[in-house]
């Protein structure tokens, strides 16, 4: 064997040694080439396809009625279509998809003598088998830590982006109704699992498909009977998914479950299989839909227990509790269908056993509610005073005519002389009702508005204070006919110069659009005057007018119509004010301190503790002060919660915000989506460059971002920017702008349209 081994090996080098360096003739001929194999498959294009999404919003699934089979004895069958954004932005198919869950529930016809015309069915539910199904590629899951059948789910290479699911186990899927009837209405939702962004990690929101409609003995698409309220209604307050897509009407921010984003969805669980009483000690509330969803919204203003209290004690509702359409916006359905289970959600104290809050009026069923609430003055319209606000308000107007100034006996003052025409309930106010005119109103304080205005940038020149700010009373004037109203007042001469604007915030009660006397037992609205801002020059009153920052809309990033899309309107949100537009609001809260820098200097936030009656304790964040009223920095302390007094809107001990009903960085739940914060100096489009306060003056684009951001190291690098802050205030007002626009402009890397993306979902 090892001589074998070894002649080998001695072969071997001669061989080698032969080719390499004693050989000098000719090489050989190249052989012929072989046939060349069979081509594989093309791959699909790179770019043609996703296996991940940025955000929910840019994953989108899309369900075909023809393609569902969910009633009947017809085998469980499911098509649908899904496609995502590519980091570029491109929509394309979504592959790899490996889990889902399907929910399914009908829509039938109520037969009791009680409750809803139509009621909601979890098919599922009907078949004791959870609230929904799952589908997998295995056909098998795991579900609370148990293994489970499945649908099977499978990709369609031919089609990508193409999904079916079928149901490859014994007996009935669990979302199949087999005795079900085929001509109610059924409704289909899928929610995805499983789905990573670009980076590997899962998506913070659900996956939720849009939910689909339909009849299956047709196929054809169908609409509700039951959906008082809108995707749209809810989004108002909850912003939108994908901010500025105008066919995706999916919810931004509802935090129950972590955001089930549709109306629609929410029926798939809270329908009756799990109604309960509303008058149970320990939970408190019904979670049947139509009711729970009265009781949250108006969770701070009822006298709630048990676990309703805990949950919804704190929600306060930002539009008036009364006006039903804010959210009942899709149908009349909220004044057709009256039954005592949605009714005493938000009217909790009645007892409809002793007739106790109810007129003592005990209704044989709820067969009897329409009797009374059918129509009329008890109909939920009317007795609401739904929608009556705006045409009440505009049954008080307040026309100012003319501004002047006219001497006076006392030295170095002038009266101030207001001519209006005043008109009430479309007549022009009359002597007898003008000597009467503080029974009318709320507050019999509230006056005529007028202040200076800075000639060169239509800032309010002075603040809240006698320093510039005019207040005139309403009442004590003189009325002659025609609801002319003449009032007058002393000022220090030197003041009443130059240009002005003149508005009022009067305040009065109506009741069913008419101007009334008040009265504290009648259910009443307090509605504003309506006074249109105007501006006068004191000096030269054929000088062009000059008008406040905040009525341009070329210098103006919010409107009025942003708020009220979610408050309704502003007047019920100041109180006893009565201010309906910015114009007025600035009055007080201009970026001129006045003589009261700020009303709620200090921040505070909900403890974990509670004291011997059980209610929340509250502390103050220790070194977190604010010294200045301006508008903008007010309204983005108030509903980032940097307040005191216990607000509605607030922080709990680990930071997290309560109670705002928008993504707390979605810009544009508040301004105008066509509008830039940054103009081209760097500094704001308003054109304000500096704030007032007790100590100086401080840089506006950093106390803005204060409101937020209040970490000192958000502070040290407000600093390092050319910040002047309010620890470190300025002598003048006239301050260099802050570098911020640098980095954070519009259309730069780390612009607020980036970091605070307009859309929900970023």
């Amino acid at each position: 064997m090892m001589r074998h081994k070894k002649s080998l090996l001695a072969l071997a080098l001669i061989t080698a040694f032969s080719m390499t360096a004693c050989s000098d003739g000719e090489d050989g001929k190249n052989g012929e080439n072989g046939e060349n194999g069979e081509n594989g498959e093309n791959g699909l294009p790179a770019g043609s396809f996703t296996e991940h999404v940025a955000t929910a919003a840019d994953f989108k699934l899309t369900l075909n009625p023809n393609d569902i089979v969910v009633v009947g004895s017809e085998p469980f069958a499911l098509k649908f279509s899904v496609t995502g954004k590519t980091e570029q932005g491109k929509e394309v198919p979504f592959m790899g998809l490996d889990k889902i869950a399907i929910y399914v529930t009908n829509q039938y016809e109520n037969t009791a003598e009680g409750g809803a015309p139509y009621l909601w069915q979890n098919n599922a539910v009907a078949n004791d088998a959870g609230y929904s199904m799952y589908c997998t590629p295995e056909g098998k899951t795991i579900s609370w830590g148990n293994e489970v059948n499945a649908c099977t789910l499978v990709e369609d290479t031919e089609n990508p982006g193409t999904y079916t699911g079928t149901w490859e186990h014994d007996g009935t899927a669990p979302i199949v109704l087999a005795d079900g009837n085929a001509n109610n209405l059924h409704r289909v939702m899928v929610r995805s699992y499983n789905v990573t962004d670009f980076s590997g990690s899962g998506i913070s929101d659900k996956l939720l498909s849009m939910p689909i409609d339909f009849i299956p003995a047709t196929g054809e698409l169908a609409v509700s009977m039951k959906d008082a309220v809108s995707n749209e209604a809810c989004i108002k307050c909850h912003a939108s998914l994908d901010g500025f897509a105008e066919d995706d009407s999916r919810i931004a921010n509802v935090h129950a479950h972590h955001n089930y984003q549709e109306v629609d969805n929410c029926i798939a669980c809270h329908n009756p299989a799990i109604a309960a009483d509303q008058n149970d000690p320990d939970k408190g509330y019904n979670p049947n839909w139509n009711a729970m969803i009265h009781t949250i919204h108006a969770g701070h203003h009822l006298d709630l227990q048990g676990e309703a209290k805990e949950e919804f004690g704190e929600v306060g509702f930002p539009d008036e509790l009364h006006e039903c359409t804010a959210c009942h916006d899709n149908g009349m359905q909220w004044q057709e269908n009256i039954y005592a289970e949605a009714c005493v959600s938000c009217h909790t104290n009645i007892d409809f056993e002793t007739g106790d809050n109810h007129a003592g009026i005990i209704p044989g069923g709820d067969e009897a509610c329409i009797l009374c609430h059918g129509s009329g003055s008890l109909s939920p319209a009317v007795a609401h005073q739904v929608g009556q606000r705006e045409e009440a308000q505009g049954n008080f107007v307040i026309d100012i005519q003319s501004v002047e100034v006219q001497d006076s006996t006392t030295a170095d003052m002038s009266n101030l002389v207001v001519t209006s025409k005043v008109t009430m309930n479309g007549e022009a106010l009359d002597a007898t009702t003008y000597a009467e005119i503080t029974d009318y109103m709320t507050n019999a304080n509230r006056p005529f508005l007028l202040g200076k205005l800075n000639p060169e940038t239509g800032a309010i020149a002075h603040g809240y204070g006698s320093d510039g700010l005019f207040r005139p009373a309403f009442t004590g004037g003189t009325l002659a006919d025609g609801g002319m109203l003449t009032v007058s007042q002393e000022f220090a001469t030197a003041l009443l110069e130059g240009p002005i604007y003149a508005t009022a915030e009067v305040q009065l009660c109506a009741s069913q659009t008419k101007i009334v006397k008040c009265d504290s037992d009648a259910y009443q609205l307090a509605v504003a005057n309506t006074a249109e801002t105007k501006y006068f020059n004191l000096t030269d009153a054929n000088a062009d007018p000059v008008m406040t920052r905040i009525t341009d809309p070329e210098r103006t990033t919010v409107s009025e119509a942003k708020c009220n899309a979610c408050h309704g309107n502003l007047t019920h949100i100041k109180g006893s004010h009565g201010v309906t537009e910015f114009s007025q609001c600035v009055v007080c809260h201009s970026e001129n301190k006045g003589s009261v820098p700020s009303y709620h200097p200090t921040v505070t936030y909900k403890t974990d503790d509670v004291d011997a009656d059980g209610n929340a304790i509250w502390a103050e964040v220790p070194g977190l002060t604010f010294a200045n009223r301006d508008l903008v920095t007010v309204a983005h302390r108030f509903h980032n919660a940097r307040w005191d007094d216990t607000p509605l809107v607030y922080r709990d001990a680990e930071g997290t915000l309560h109670g705002y009903p928008a993504p707390e960085a979605d810009c544009h739940a508040c301004h105008k989506e066509d509008s830039t914060l940054f103009a081209a100096d760097g500094g704001l489009t308003s054109g304000k460059r500096a704030i007032e306060t007790d100590a100086g003056f401080i840089s506006p684009v950093a106390e803005s971002c204060r409101s937020c951001h209040v970490k000192e190291s958000a502070l040290a690098h407000f600093k390092s920017n050319g910040a002047y802050v309010q620890d470190d205030a300025a002598t003048t007002a006239d301050l260099p702008i802050e570098s911020c626009a640098t980095c954070h402009a519009e259309g730069k890397t780390y612009g607020v349209d980036v970091v605070h993306n307009g859309s929900a979902a970023h």
